[in-house]
């Protein structure tokens, strides 16, 4: 699946903000330059990782095809929360002898860092999205169920959370990251489009 504008323009956003933060003379003191470092390096190692996630799905011998996490999601969310952990060691080692500052700095960015470790998780990791010929199925990380017929596909769009498919039933939404998510949002897609001509000449008789 081709990168979308919101994984080019977060990391740029970011690493623009670090650097403006660095010339401001309440947070000059701190080691923005550095963050701004770890960033970059980070999304080339996203951006590593996006060229080796496979375009499809894997497929089962009872006939279904599942999508899995790729390396993308394991990197993010266990770099992240390895990260917040080596944070909340500076915080409890520097102690006193470190500015408040930039103790409460530390401490603020391991908690997003725990947050956003832990969103992957749950939206990523610990999901499981498979298809056949009948039918999607998606469960989440809390164990809910929803299943949406491929006839009853109306729309396949794009968000912040991934790609939804949308039907009378409910909506399946999946992360664009999953290995064989491209395969899938093709097939779905293609599925919508079908829908959409067959009751458009159902309406036209």
């Amino acid at each position: 699946m081709p990168l979308r504008w919101q994984e080019v323009a977060l990391p740029l956003v970011i690493i623009s903000i670090l650097i403006a933060l660095k010339y401001m003379p309440a947070f000059s003191h701190l080691p923005l330059s550095r963050a701004a470092g770890v960033v970059a390096f980070g999304y080339a190692a996203f951006l590593a990782l996006r060229l080796m996630q496979p375009e499809t799905a894997l497929t089962t011998d009872d006939g279904w095809n599942e999508l899995r996490p790729s390396l993308v999601e394991y990197f993010a969310c266990y770099g992240a929360a390895a990260l917040a952990m080596v944070l909340v060691f500076a915080v409890v080692t520097m102690g006193q002898s470190a500015d408040a500052v930039q103790l409460i700095a530390t401490y603020i960015a391991s908690l997003l860092l725990v947050a956003g470790a832990a969103g992957i998780g749950l939206a990523g990791l610990f999901t499981k999205t498979r298809w056949d010929h009948r039918k999607l199925v998606h469960r989440s990380a809390l164990g809910r169920e929803t299943a949406i017929e491929w006839s009853d596909v109306r729309d396949v769009m794009p968000n912040w959370r991934g790609v939804t498919v949308q039907g009378p039933t409910g909506k399946i939404t999946f992360s664009q990251f999953h290995a064989g998510a491209a395969q899938l949002v093709s097939h779905a897609a293609m599925r919508a489009r079908r829908n959409s001509e067959t009751a458009t000449r159902a309406f036209g008789l």
